[in-house]
This record gives structure tokens, C-alpha cells and sequence, in this order.
């Protein structure tokens, strides 16, 4: 049975003087976060005091990157060349990096945003493209992929290293894949719903369709958006009832070094 699991969160993704989420908020329920790095969202000042911050609550740090789309927030599907994608993914994880050594952290992590996390799940060119960003900029950072999605194939055709992902408050259809957010019962936003979830989840390993399929799948975190206005709930209530479960919330590293000793 699992008795250490991550949680990360989306997050950083405000830009100027505009505020989504509750930053200050998701960073004392969870132990990894992803940060927004100027593409789909955020910018120097954010991604700076997110670092910060996250150093003083001793939460890993991670990429964030997302197509170059502000007014859609990084959820439209655009299509581009492989060898572009890489460079623009090379180009964001170089931004937080910089933004990181103002905290003396390094960067732990990347899990694509968005419409690009959806196209390289599926994509093989493009998760390929991001497991190559990562290796050439900083091998030693985990590539934070979907179970069973190409983005996983692609981290283990290169060895990148790989760490794998679920959602706490996301359905997914019955092939694995997260369901669309056009369709209205994506988002799971009731907090009782999602700590029941989030329990069974690492207790079973396994991932419940929302069909009702039950899909046996293998993961090292469990993700909550930090966008979402029930963010704060939804992740206090799937964190408190994990650990009543007896299940020790720790870092992104901390998962993967347990993982990898065993």
C-alpha cells in the first residue's frame, strides 16, 4: 500500500496586476507546484515571489510551460512545429530557472499547461519535443507526465527522468485521458467528493472513469488546479483526509527518491 504521495498544484498564474488563485493559499496545503512562466500566464515578478515563498514552506518548484497564448490561457490547441515546441519549452524552463536562483532553489519538475499537456498526451512528436527541451536544459529535472500518455513514452524512449501524474479534481474518460473541459462535469469541485477520490485513488491505485470504469494506474502525484474558485477547498479536503488516512504528504523528490531506493 502507498503511504507517501505528492501533491502538486497549477499555480503563479496571474499577470501584472491581475490574480488567479489563491497563490499564498495552495502553497500551505501542498508540497510541489508548477509555476506559470510567461507564456500562458505569469511573469518575472510572480514567478519570483512564488519561488520565494516556496522555499520558506519547503515546497518543490516546477516548469509550467504553455503555448504562447495569454488571452485563451494556454487552452487552445495550437499547432506548431515539433522542433518549435522544443525551443519554446527550452525557453520557459530557462525563465524559471533564472527566478529560482533569486530563492537559491533549483527546479525539480515540468508538467505542461493546458491545451499542451492534452496535444503531447496524445502526440508523440510532442511529448518527444518536451522530453528533449528538458534533457538538453537540465537533465536531472522530472518530467511530470500523465500515466499511460505518450508524454510517459516519450520520457522513458529518452531517459528523462520520468515521475507520473493524476488528478484529484478532473474526470478522465475510459480510454485514460482527461475528459474535456467543454464538457460542463470535467472539474470536480465538491470537496467531499474529491477527498473520497483522492483517498481511494492512492489506496487502489487505481483511477475511476467518469463512466465508472475502473482504470489500474500508477502514479507519484495527484494534481489540483489552483485556478479553480474551489481550489482552496477541494485540495485542504483531499489533503486532510489522505493524511487521517495515513498517508504522508511530501515533495515531488521525496516520492521519487523513496520510489527509486525501494
Amino acid at each position: 500500500m502507498v503511504t507517501r504521495i505528492n501533491i502538486n498544484a497549477d499555480m503563479g498564474e496571474g499577470y501584472g496586476h491581475y490574480q488567479i488563485g489563491d497563490d499564498a493559499a495552495i502553497l500551505t496545503i501542498v508540497k510541489s507546484v508548477n509555476l506559470a512562466c510567461g507564456f500562458h500566464a505569469g511573469d518575472a515578478t510572480v514567478m519570483h515571489d512564488v519561488c520565494m515563498q516556496a522555499k520558506e514552506l519547503g515546497v518543490s518548484v516546477g516548469v509550467h510551460p504553455g503555448f504562447n497564448d495569454l488571452w485563451g490561457f494556454g487552452r487552445r490547441r495550437i499547432d506548431m512545429s515539433p522542433r518549435d515546441l522544443e525551443y519554446m519549452v527550452a525557453y520557459q524552463i530557462g525563465a524559471l530557472k533564472g527566478m529560482a536562483k533569486y530563492a537559491g532553489i533549483e527546479i525539480t519538475h515540468l508538467k505542461p499547461h493546458g491545451a499542451l499537456n492534452n496535444m503531447a498526451a496524445d502526440d508523440p512528436e510532442y511529448a518527444l519535443a518536451i522530453a528533449r527541451a528538458i534533457k538538453t536544459v537540465d537533465p536531472s529535472i522530472y518530467y511530470l507526465a500523465l500515466s499511460n500518455s505518450e508524454m510517459e513514452k516519450a520520457a522513458l524512449k529518452l531517459d528523462v527522468p520520468l515521475a507520473r501524474e493524476a488528478f484529484i479534481d478532473r474526470q478522465y474518460t475510459a480510454d485514460g485521458n482527461l475528459a474535456s473541459r467543454k464538457n460542463p462535469d470535467s472539474m470536480i469541485r465538491d470537496p467531499k467528493v474529491a477527498a473520497e477520490r483522492a483517498v481511494r485513488m492512492v489506496m487502489d491505485q487505481e483511477i475511476v472513469a467518469i463512466d465508472g470504469t475502473k482504470m489500474p494506474t500508477p502514479f507519484d502525484s495527484l494534481c489540483i488546479h489552483g485556478d479553480e474558485p474551489t481550489a482552496i477547498t477541494v485540495a485542504r479536503a483531499a489533503r486532510d483526509a489522505m493524511v487521517e488516512a495515513g498517508i504522508e504528504i511530501v515533495t515531488l523528490p521525496e516520492v521519487m527518491a523513496a520510489k527509486e531506493a525501494a
